[in-house]
């Protein structure tokens, strides 16, 4: 029997070089949004919690003075390594470790970003309670995720179509969660911004490897979804759906 690391690693160890090139990772309006927000600050160093694929680190490494992209994973991290250097990105480095442990001093970062990261931590407001303890006081958080639409029947949904498609998937936190559990540690929300983002089933299948039997199982929870579970996801006959996002921009109090 393994730990949910284990599982989380599981996932994605083998999996890494599809979130670098994954198109719904690479690009986005959030991390548009997020790079405004930062700005050209040659002095600050900037922590991506959760790296994944690297594309917040990326995007940040262009505008900070350094940034440390932390992963669970250590072959997702020697991708977004290996990818920095390619492009000369030498302000990057990479460490390895869980969201709630995370070994570094407090109060050494000028920015905290986490992006679709949130919903694999085992302990969810742990991972922020550290993203707090490392910021500065006068620092910048950005959070960043698949939210639940906060609807009991459609957060059921959202989750079982998830978990099925992953079993690290712990879960996708509401709008409103999302504030609760910042507050709670340290962070007040300045503003929150809202997204759907198009899911193209195909390629969200393919990128996770998940097992026909699963897929098997997604395909006929949508075919039996009620018209209001249908009707919100916008799922289509080839099975993609939208899901709503979020950026949330806190400052540590």
């Amino acid at each position: 029997m393994h730990n949910h690391d284990a599982t989380v690693l599981e996932q994605y160890d083998s999996r890494a070089e599809a979130y670098l090139t994954s198109a719904v990772h690479a690009a986005g309006a959030d991390l548009e949004r997020m790079a405004d927000l930062i700005g050209r600050r040659p002095d600050a160093v900037a922590l991506d919690m959760g790296c994944g694929g690297g594309h917040v680190a990326f995007r940040m490494a262009g505008q900070v003075g350094k940034v440390v992209a932390y992963d669970l994973s250590a072959a997702m991290l020697d991708t977004v390594g290996t990818e920095a250097r390619r492009r000369g990105l030498d302000n990057l480095v990479t460490k390895q470790g869980a969201a709630e442990a995370l070994p570094c001093p407090d109060a050494s970062f000028d920015v905290v970003a986490t992006r679709y990261s949130a919903h694999h931590w085992g302990a969810f407001r742990d991972g922020l309670a550290q993203m707090r303890r490392v910021v500065k006081p006068e620092g910048l958080g950005l959070f960043m995720d698949v939210v639940s639409p906060g609807v009991p029947l459609l957060d059921t949904w959202l989750q079982t179509l998830e978990l099925l498609r992953d079993p690290s998937h712990v879960r996708n936190a509401s709008v409103a969660e999302w504030q609760t559990a910042l507050a709670a540690v340290g962070f007040a929300a300045d503003d929150v911004v809202t997204y759907r983002l198009r899911l193209d089933f195909a390629s969200w299948i393919a990128r996770m490897r998940t097992p026909d039997v699963h897929v098997a199982a997604i395909r006929s929870l949508h075919a039996r979804a009620a018209s209001e579970v249908k009707d919100y996801f916008q799922i289509g006959e080839d099975g993609s759906f939208t899901v709503d996002t979020a950026l949330i921009v806190a400052r540590p109090v």
